[in-house]
């Protein structure tokens, strides 16, 4: 048995909230308080659903509620929020009065994400973007090395002993992946595990 519905759809109005609606709303949260949004509509004369109130209400029509644009201030707060946070979109607006969480995501969205990459940084992780790419550069770079070196060092192989070698190889390949954590530099515990196993063969 599921949670029953919070109003009844039929008899509720959609769509944008008229001047009226928005004061019937206001005077009745003035008068007394936020309370219980299933019966809040009904008690306000309100022909809407319980959800649409406290949405309109805590979006909207809330006296402490900050309007205008995002200062330059609020930016950098954001970013720095969202690198400890991630998207905790209301965890972030609990660190700003006056802004919601979906005022917050929904600039993040549009403007911040674009700020970052104009700046060379990857919004989600918050790093360089050159230095994430240096990162899978580097790790195709010591791959071929290690084939180079090998090949070297054993000289004349036959052809069995390449085709093993490559076989071996393939187990220690990783296909490139965009890793997201800050790690040790990859694959320093394969190389003399490599080589070990290689030369078994």
């Amino acid at each position: 048995m599921g949670r029953s519905p919070c109003c009844e759809k039929a008899h509720t109005n959609k769509g944008a909230w008229t001047k009226e609606e928005d004061e019937r709303l206001i005077s009745h949260i003035r008068a007394h308080g936020e309370g219980c949004w299933r019966s809040l509509p009904k008690a306000a004369g309100l022909h809407r659903c319980g959800k649409s109130c406290r949405l309109r209400w805590i979006n909207y029509l809330r006296p402490d509620l900050k309007r205008g644009n995002f200062t330059e201030e609020e930016d950098e707060l954001i970013i720095k929020l969202h690198s400890l946070l991630g998207n905790k979109w209301s965890l972030i607006a609990g660190r700003l009065p006056g802004r919601t969480d979906n005022e917050i995501k929904n600039y993040w969205n549009t403007h911040i994400r674009r700020k970052l990459l104009s700046r060379g940084v990857d919004p989600a992780t918050h790093r360089s973007i050159s230095a994430t790419n240096n990162i899978v550069f580097d790790h195709k770079n010591h791959i071929r090395d290690q084939e180079e070196d090998y090949k070297s060092s054993s000289g004349g192989s036959s052809s069995d002993e390449s085709s093993c070698w490559e076989q071996k190889l393939q187990v220690f390949r990783v296909p490139d992946l965009n890793l997201e954590l800050r790690i040790s530099p990859p694959f320093q515990f394969a190389d003399s595990a490599v080589l070990d196993y290689v030369h078994k063969c």
